[in-house]
């Protein structure tokens, strides 16, 4: 396998992508990197231009079969109109939504999961290092984890869109918006969100938005991840999760809270736009997920 590294949105420190790009080759894939990957034009990592100008190439490589990206942080909704068609996986994810979501409109799957930072820096023998060589193998991913007050239960197999609860936001009423992935046909997906540093009422916002927009009446199931520095406002007369769950109400579809994804070192790998099959009961929760 050949991988491709990119810097589709900010800055990213050049010895994180050193350190992952010797990890990988150790694994033995073949890596590369975009010519300005390592570029730094304010919070960017280069002028717009030259981020969408080191995707396309690496999309139009015949030789490149995955597209890791070095970091989020922000810059991919700047020229998300312009990125060409997304027809290879795209590893990442915060920002990298965008992308994922873009894919999501030919059914393109791509990979939820560690960006450059952790792929350098985790132990070997970590779980989001072990199952990301697993995915890039090809395996079915499975994850167990235990049940959570708040869960709804149920079970589910159907494909798995989303990412940044944030991102997803930013998308609303574009072609990239998540209506437009839902709606493409085909069986009602799962969604996946997770956020970071948002304020409890923001939350409550985002979620009435996908409400309010017919997503949450149009998915099959919600796999909620963590939702990191994203302090309980009291005066929400609720937790974080209590409010993600009030917008889900009137639906009976399957809802599994604290998913080990998102903004945190154990942050595990997941196909979007593949197959997941998610079983939430009294037992806990196992979630199988592969292309």
């Amino acid at each position: 396998m050949h991988i491709r590294i990119i810097s589709p949105s900010g800055a990213i420190d050049p010895l994180y992508i050193d350190q992952a790009a010797a990890r990988l080759r150790a694994w033995g894939f073949k890596v590369s990197e975009g010519a300005h990957a390592r570029d730094a034009w304010g919070r960017f990592a280069g002028t717009d231009d030259d981020r969408l100008a080191d995707l396309a190439e690496a999309m139009a490589d015949p030789e490149v079969d995955l597209v890791l990206c070095s970091r989020g942080g922000y810059g991919l909704q700047r020229i998300i109109d312009r990125v060409p068609p997304v027809t290879k996986p795209v590893l990442g994810f915060s920002d990298i939504t965008a992308l994922h979501q873009a894919a999501g409109l030919t059914a393109q799957p791509t990979l939820h999961g560690i960006m450059c930072k952790h792929i350098a820096t985790l132990p070997e023998d970590s779980e989001p290092l072990l199952a990301l060589r697993r995915a890039l193998a090809g395996e079915t991913l499975s994850y167990r984890w235990e049940n959570h007050p708040l869960n709804r239960p149920g079970d589910v197999s159907a494909p798995l869109v989303g990412g940044n609860l944030s991102v997803l936001y930013g998308l609303q009423g574009t072609p990239f918006s998540l209506p437009c992935v839902v709606k493409r046909g085909g069986d009602s997906p799962v969604l996946l969100i997770e956020d970071i540093a948002e304020r409890h009422y923001h939350i409550d916002r985002m979620m009435r938005n996908l409400r309010l927009s017919g997503v949450l009446a149009n998915i099959s199931g919600l796999i909620v991840g963590q939702f990191s520095d994203c302090e309980d406002d009291p005066s929400m007369h609720a937790s974080v999760y209590e409010t993600i769950k009030e917008a889900v109400a009137d639906y009976d579809y399957p809802l599994v809270f604290n998913a080990p994804v998102g903004h945190v070192e154990h942050n595990l790998p997941l196909w979007l736009h593949g197959h997941t099959s998610v079983h939430c009961g009294a037992d806990g929760v196992l979630l199988t997920n592969s292309l």
